[in-house]
């Protein structure tokens, strides 16, 4: 899968994209995630791209002539499935949103910036909006980041257990029950025995039932 991430600020992303699970996945040859800075692609001498937005509110809007330019570029070296926009009011992310993109071979993904980008980009070169939460962040950067790590470990090979990622959280719209590790017992706090028992049916039943008891308790609106 290869991931193109458009941004004014490719230094914010470089050094997450260049760490443990993320590194391993583009060193493996199963992910390929670009980084490509917008100011390369403006004609403007001082390498700006936004400008004062029309109708005189405030703020700045990001130009249409660079990013257009861009993009223009990397579909004339291969087909694209989504061409994504990071905004606050797109569509929520979700784990069954993460599950779909990680099935994909080519997407891009533009950061917004400033005020918001010039509505024409998001009228006919963007194919989807996706906002991470319900707040406004500086950029764009963090919600890109946030999506490429939730899709890429998903792609077949990434962890080293392909079975953990189908027993994360949302993934059948539960939270994940309790898990625990050695020392079976530490400062008297013990590991319930259920885990211990070596009975993989009482383990199962014990841990859905845990997932769904978590869920009604504290997301009661997945269920």
């Amino acid at each position: 899968m290869r991931i193109d991430i458009l941004t004014v600020f490719p230094d914010m992303l470089e050094g997450f994209f260049n760490c443990s699970m993320m590194a391993r996945a583009q060193k493996a040859g199963l992910a390929k995630i670009h980084l490509h800075d917008i100011r390369d692609y403006t004609t403007d001498k001082h390498h700006k791209t936004d400008d004062y937005p029309f109708g005189g509110c405030a703020g700045l809007v990001m130009k249409i002539e660079p990013i257009d330019r861009l993009i223009t570029d990397l579909k004339s070296q291969r087909n694209y499935d989504e061409v994504i926009y990071t905004s606050p009011d797109g569509e929520q992310f979700n784990q069954k949103i993460a599950n779909s993109l990680s099935l994909l071979e080519n997407v891009i993904i533009l950061c917004g910036h400033y005020k918001g980008i010039d509505y024409r980009i998001r009228e006919h070169l963007i194919t989807r909006e996706i906002s991470i939460g319900d707040y406004v962040l500086t950029g764009g950067e963090l919600a890109a980041a946030v999506m490429t790590d939730s899709i890429v470990r998903l792609i077949p090979g990434v962890l080293s257990d392909e079975q953990s990622a189908l027993s994360d959280s949302f993934q059948d719209n539960l939270l994940a029950p309790p898990v625990y590790t050695r020392p079976a017992e530490y400062k008297g706090w013990k590991v319930p025995d259920v885990l211990l028992s070596g009975n993989q049916a009482l383990i199962d039943e014990w841990e859905f039932q845990q997932s769904l008891e978590r869920t009604k308790r504290l997301r009661p609106d997945l269920l």
